[in-house]
Parts: C-alpha cells; sequence; structure tokens
C-alpha cells in the first residue's frame, strides 16, 4: 500500500493540506521587493555569482557596457572548445568519451599511453561487485530507473572498505569507480524494470573487453548484443556533449553543495541523480518527443514551414500540444543565439536519421529550431531565445532504439564524470560548507496550551 493510499483509507491527507495552506502562503513578489534573487538568477536571467571553477565553461553571451550581447554559444572543457574534440573525434574516426572524463578529472588531455591504461581503469570497474545486481537490483526494483541509480550509488557505500576519507586518492578512485560502473547500473535497473513492470524478458549480460562507453551501453542493452559503428559513435557523441556544464547546473550544484558539508562520494553523486530526476531539469527529452508527436498529427504537410509556424504559436498559445504554452527544446538560461551541443547534434544526426527511418521527425525537429525563436518573439515578446541540446537528443536516442525509460539515465551517466570533477574541486579548493540565507516572513504568535487550543 503507497504512502497516500494509507492516508486515503484513513481520510486524513485532505485535511492535513487544508491545515496547510490555511498558515502558509509566501508572496511571489515579496522576492524582488526584498531584494531575494529566486532561484539564484540576478534580475537579468545571469546565475548568481557563487563560486571558482576550472572544470567547465559555458558561454551564451558577451557583457559590454553591463548589458549582454547575443553570440554563438560554445562549451568549453578545461580550455577546450568541445567543438574541437568533437571534430577530432569524427577526422580521427574514434571513440572520445574516456578521453573527455580524463579531462574533466585531470586537467589535461591523456597523451595515447595514459589513455590506453585509463581505458583498462574502467574496463576493470564496469562489472559490478559480487551479489550487488541480485541483492540491490532485483531484489528492490523500481518503476524509475533515476530512483534506482541512486539508490544503488548509496548502495556502493556498503561495499567500500573507506567510503568516509576525504583525501584526494579516495576521492579519485571512487569517483572513477562510479565513472565506470554507473552504465552498467542503468541497464541491469532497466532490465529488471522490464521483467518486473512491463512483463518483458529481461537480458543480463556481461560486460565485454575492449569496448568503449558507448559501446558497452549498447552491447549489453541489447538482446543481440550487435550495434554499428555508427550508432556507438553517435551516443559516443551524446556523452561527450552532456559530459559538463558549468558548475552552476542544478544537479552539479547540488553535488558541490553536498560535498562542502564533507559529506561522502556516494551521498554527493546520490543527490546529483535526484537533481537531475527532475522534468525541470534533466527530463526535457521526454517532452520533445510528445511534443514532436502532436506536431507530427497536427501538422498536414510537414514540408510546410508556415503550417509548421502556425501550430507553433498554438503551443505557445496553449491551444494545442499539453497545454503548458511550452516549446520543448527552446530556451536555455545561458545560451541565446545557439547552443552548440543542439548544433553538433543536428549536423551529427541527420545521416542515421536518413538510414533508420527518422528523416521526417528529424526535418520537423530541424523546423522548430529554425522557426521556434520567431514564434517565441511573436507570441511571448521573448528575445534571444535558441533550440537547445534537449530538442535532438531524445530522437537521436529514438533512432538507436533505445527506450524512453533511460533518457534521462544517459544523461546522467554523460554528467557523472562532470559531477565527480566539481566535487573534488570543491573539497580541495572551496573547502567550506555552503551556507546561503532565507528572508524569515513569519509573525510571532503566542505559545498556547494545549488544553486551551480550540
Amino acid at each position: 500500500m503507497s504512502v497516500n493510499q494509507k492516508f486515503e483509507k484513513t481520510g486524513s491527507i485532505a485535511y492535513l493540506c487544508d491545515e496547510y495552506l490555511k498558515n502558509n502562503f509566501i508572496d511571489p513578489e515579496a522576492s524582488e521587493r526584498l531584494g531575494v534573487k529566486r532561484g539564484l538568477r540576478n534580475p537579468d536571467g545571469t546565475g548568481v555569482l557563487a563560486g571558482l571553477t576550472n572544470v567547465c565553461d559555458v558561454v551564451g553571451y558577451d557583457l559590454v557596457d553591463g548589458k549582454r550581447v547575443p553570440t554563438d554559444g560554445r562549451l568549453i572543457y578545461r580550455g577546450i572548445d568541445v567543438e574541437q574534440i568533437v571534430r577530432a573525434a569524427y577526422a580521427e574516426d574514434r571513440f572520445v568519451f574516456e578521453e573527455v572524463i580524463w579531462l574533466l578529472l585531470f586537467g589535461s588531455l591523456p597523451t595515447p599511453h595514459q589513455l590506453a591504461s585509463f581505458k583498462q581503469v574502467l574496463e576493470a570497474h564496469r562489472e559490478l561487485p559480487k551479489d550487488f545486481a541480485e541483492d540491490m537490483i532485483m531484489k528492490a526494483p523500481s518503476p524509475n530507473i533515476m530512483n534506482k541509480m541512486a539508490r544503488s550509488v548509496l548502495a556502493l557505500y556498503s561495499y567500500d572498505d573507506n567510503p568516509e576519507e576525504q583525501s584526494l586518492t579516495n576521492i579519485l578512485s571512487q569517483s572513477i569507480a562510479l565513472i565506470a560502473s554507473l552504465p552498467t547500473i542503468m541497464v541491469n535497473a532497466y532490465q529488471i524494470k522490464r521483467r518486473v513492470y512491463d512483463r518483458q524478458s529481461m537480458y543480463l549480460h556481461l560486460p565485454q573487453p575492449g569496448q568503449s562507453t558507448a559501446e558497452h551501453i549498447l552491447s549489453t542493452y541489447r538482446a543481440d548484443q550487435k550495434f554499428t559503428k555508427e550508432e556507438a559513435k553517435l551516443l559516443d557523441l551524446c556523452l561527450v556533449l552532456h559530459a559538463d556544464h558549468g558548475g552552476g547546473n542544478n544537479s552539479t550544484f547540488a553535488c558541490r553543495v553536498l560535498s562542502s558539508s564533507g559529506t561522502d562520494t556516494y551521498s554527493a553523486i546520490s543527490a546529483a541523480i535526484g537533481s537531475l530526476k527532475g522534468p525541470k531539469h534533466g527530463g526535457a527529452n521526454h517532452k520533445v518527443m510528445e511534443m514532436l508527436g502532436y506536431i507530427m498529427e497536427g501538422v498536414k504537410d510537414h514540408s510546410d514551414d508556415a503550417e509548421i509556424a502556425a501550430f507553433l504559436r498554438r503551443i505557445l498559445r496553449k491551444e494545442a500540444g499539453d497545454g503548458s504554452g511550452l516549446i520543448y527544446g527552446m530556451g536555455h538560461a545561458v545560451y541565446t543565439k545557439s547552443d552548440p551541443r543542439a548544433v553538433i547534434l543536428r549536423r551529427n544526426a541527420e545521416h542515421l536519421a536518413v538510414e533508420k527511418g527518422f528523416e521526417d521527425e528529424f526535418r520537423v525537429l530541424c523546423a522548430v529550431e529554425r522557426l521556434g525563436p520567431d514564434a517565441v518573439r511573436e507570441v511571448k515578446g521573448t528575445k534571444d531565445v535558441c533550440a537547445n541540446v534537449d530538442l535532438f537528443s531524445g530522437l537521436i536516442y529514438r533512432m538507436l532504439g533505445i527506450s524512453e525509460d533511460l533518457f534521462t539515465p544517459l544523461f546522467a551517466i554523460s554528467r557523472i564524470p562532470g559531477w565527480c570533477a566539481h566535487r573534488v574541486e570543491e573539497v580541495v579548493f572551496a573547502n567550506r560548507i555552503m551556507r546561503p540565507a532565507y528572508k524569515y516572513l513569519g509573525h510571532e504568535q503566542e505559545y498556547i496550551p494545549l488544553e486551551e487550543r480550540g
């Protein structure tokens, strides 16, 4: 019996909700009046400066005379534009996510020898501890893979002989082990979810030697373990582009907040997973796929820009779509003119979209990217809106035959190197517990003895 069902049985939850609402209210306008920066955002939409980092920079605008001027977006890992990394990956026809993990964690590009050795280390940690899948995943399955991943990360604490030590040696060891094992946890959790909740067959494949992270995921996810190199490279690209996004994104900030308290690595990373699970952060590509369905059904001619633009305006006016008034996959907190991740995904996904029979859907999303900003400006009066990475990532996962159950978990697999890099930085260099302030708005009241209360 669920918690809600227990309350429904007693008939008390509605009363408790009424009691809460009767005694609690905060006027959103009070934030502006009192100078409170809701969502840790400045009045111009920029983030409140909360720390320093060498790990990653997200560039979406220039500041000229104190005003934001839109510029082409750039994502920079340790001083290197991600565009350069991606172009090298395709020019040299190789997987680069493992190289990006090294870059984010250590701050430099690995030598061929360092990279080869590091891949072996990751490979050695992919297999889960003895009986872990049986005891921690099979015996307590979850319909939500992110929930199971967070619980599994916490459970790994019990398999660590030295979980609490805050030395650089220990934190890096824990980080590398988590980066390597989380994809295996994800696929195991999904397969068991299929068996228990979807009543379908499950396949628990062992990690294969010599595979990249992207290959490992496809090999253990698919029943026949078969995939093409183009498929694996496109998944590798997604992993690279989601690997980090600065210290201020919600999940990384959550990881840094917990790390600042001196807690263990497993608690900090599970908190980041919990943050990413939120639909306002990690689940947007689900909504893009849902929106794409509405467009495909509601627009007769998918090649007609005018018809698509008219439908987008209807979405914004809450006359179509899910009624939210949002074009999912459009807009970003930092990027104004373009999101480099969306640009790179669009450029590299087209060939597989045609090959897999998703050309029509791909063209529609390209039209949304092209027409969405004008529709938003016309209906909402908002300036500087561009497509973000979520516009294309969901379709790519669908093209790869990956269940929507894994869209957000794959985001977590991509982002854990960034989380770990920021955690190390927070522990080693910041070394001060985060403690922001909240303005108290409550009113004084007298304590009334229990027997005198009505």
